[in-house]
Formats: C-alpha cells, structure tokens, sequence
C-alpha cells in the first residue's frame, strides 16, 4: 500500500515523513544544503492493524513538478500537507489538481507547522483548506493539526493514516507492471530498477520486458524497502534486481511488464478535461507535455468533433506523440503546457 506526500514547497511534507517514520527521504548533498526536495524520496511507515505501508515523498516547489508526477502513480491515498502558520498556497492547489487528474479517492490532511501558528491564524487555514478541498477528494476527509517539532497530533495522523489503509481496496491479480523512478547499478549484483509495482505480482526468476526499449530481462532479485522477496505484490513499492540488461538501456520513464504485454503506438485517442480555472482554451495543434506513469513526452492535440476546448469543457481527442508510448487502455495521465498552465485529465484508449 503506497501514499504520496503533496503539498506546496516548505510546508513539512520531508519533516512530517521524518517525524513520523525516522527516514529522512532527502538523499542528495543538494537537497540538504538548499533545505528543498528536489528528487523522489521513500521511506516505510508502520500504521496500527495495519502493517507496513510506503510513502512517497514528491517535491513541491513548482520548478520540479514533472518529478512530482513521475511519484504519484499507483497510489493508495494522499497526505496532503498544508502550512497551518500560511495556509493554501499555489502548489497546494496544482498537487491538489494533479491527484484529482490522476483518479485518487483518498486522503487525511494534515496542517503541518502547528507550533508556529495561533488559535486565530489555524482558524483560518482551517476555512480556507476546507473551501479549496470542496468538491474534490479530499471534502470530508480528517483534517489534523500536527507539528513534527513538538509531536503534536502525530499520533492522530498515524490512525486516521491507518484507516484510510483499512478502505482501500485489495491488491489486483493481472499482469504485473512497474514504472521504472530509480536506476542504478550494485557491485556484484548488476542493473537494479525501482517503482511502484502495479497490475499484479512480480516473482522471482519471472522474464520481464523493458518498454519502449523492448529488452527483455529476468528477475534476478526483489526487494521492498531493503527486505529481499521471492514475490511482491501489486501495490507496494519494489527494487527489481535484472538479469541480462545493461544499466545504461533503461533509464527513469521506462515501463516493465511481462513480454509482450504492451504495445508501443506513436499516437492514441484520448478524452480530456481542460481544469475550469485553466487561463485559456486548448486548441487543434496544441503543443503538450504527456505525463504518464514516470515517463514524459512531447505531443500534438488533434481536437476530435470540435477545434476548441474551453476550460472547464471535455472532449474527445488525438494525441501525436514525437517517441513510441506504451500504455494500457483506461489509464490515467496529466497534460500541459509547455507553460505551467492548463493540465487535463483523461481515461485514455490506446490505439494499435
């Protein structure tokens, strides 16, 4: 089971998975030096009657928000942090986008730096979290005042955490796929990817596909966080130790499934949402940067029945993509611009 954190740069997301897990998931000399998540970072957390789940903790300054999508598929729920001494900023209300886009039902919310904010001021982060939340997701879900300097509300976040455990559903049992965030290599082990496993079990001594690359691979070893496996589920973060591929023919974006599983098309028919707050319509020809799973492409917009989506309309469309995609009929993506603004939605069909 895997949550993600969310939230605007410098409202406690790296601080609260500290407090609440002891890992600091910030890993780079830079990260630390600059006080800022820049890269995905993982860390296990133990929830009461539940067990061991992972979370993912995304950047959230606006500069790194390919990173944050490249972290957010597959996921179980959302911890979704806002600065209860400054309240909803910009990034709040993108990652708030972004996991709606992306079909998550799920979250606890967590107003993070209690200790530096007054009766008053909580009030008022208070309201106006409830007001950007209305009508997405995260209406009605527990709202926690917590502060990993002085511990307080930790433990109320831990079992409104464990909750949300508890309703989601169980893992699938289909074919197995994992879109690759991590690679690296290990001294006399070789070539080890990292993602969020999907779709199904990965075992041990299975033969894999690496997606759009085509190379196939066996499973040499599995581990979830530092714990060897003979077989994982679907819904868990896993390290996948490959047989028979090189470090340096896969890299982040590439997807791992079983032999054949996938198709690679250069072009798909898709349904979009342009967001109603979008500053402008999307045209025929538009320009998009395609986000899916860890991957991200140039595409073209072929409006399908009309040339103009407003915002806050939907639509059909084809999407031309510069390099070969691969993906599954009713998966998720976001959209953009090559400017921040619009992002869409969609249940996308590919075609062969």
């Amino acid at each position: 089971m895997i949550f993600c954190t969310a939230g605007h740069v410098d409202h406690g997301k790296t601080a609260l998975v500290r407090a609440l897990t002891g890992v600091d998931t910030d890993r780079l000399a830079e990260e630390r030096r600059r006080g800022l998540t820049i890269e995905l970072g993982f860390a296990p957390l133990e929830l009461p009657g539940v067990g061991r789940v992972s979370l993912v903790d995304v950047p959230g300054h606006a500069q790194f928000i390919p990173t944050m999508l490249s972290g957010c598929g597959g996921l179980d729920g959302a911890l979704f942090t806002v600065a209860a001494d400054e309240g909803p900023m910009p990034q709040t209300a993108e990652h708030l986008d972004i996991l709606s886009l992306l079909g998550l039902e799920r979250g606890v919310v967590a107003l993070t730096r209690a200790d530096l904010a007054s009766p008053a001021a909580r009030a008022e982060v208070e309201a106006r979290t409830r007001a950007l939340t209305a009508g997405t997701f995260l209406e009605g879900a527990p709202r926690i005042f917590v502060s990993a300097v002085t511990g307080e509300g930790l433990e109320a976040l831990r079992a409104a955490l464990a909750a949300m455990a508890r309703q989601a559903p169980p893992p699938p049992e289909g074919s197995p796929r994992l879109h690759v965030d991590r690679v690296f290599s290990v001294d006399g082990s070789g070539t080890v990817v990292t993602g969020t496993l999907t779709g199904g079990p990965l075992r041990r001594g299975d033969r894999v596909q690496l997606y759009p690359g085509g190379q196939t691979a066996r499973v040499r070893g599995l581990q979830c966080h530092g714990v060897p496996a003979e077989a994982l589920p679907a819904g868990v973060r896993a390290a996948v130790n490959l047989a028979g591929v090189r470090l340096r023919d896969v890299g982040r974006g590439d997807t791992l499934a079983a032999p054949g599983a996938l198709a690679l098309t250069d072009r798909t028919d898709v349904s979009l949402r342009v967001l109603p707050d979008a500053p402008f319509p999307v045209h025929t020809g538009s320009q998009l940067h395609f986000h899916h799973g860890a991957r991200a492409l140039v595409c073209r917009c072929i409006l399908l029945g009309q040339d103009v989506l407003r915002p806050g309309e939907a639509g059909w469309a084809q999407l031309r993509f510069t390099q070969p995609a691969a993906a599954a009929p009713g998966d998720r993506f976001v959209a953009r611009f090559f400017s921040p603004w619009p992002r869409w939605e969609a249940a996308c069909w590919w075609i062969w």
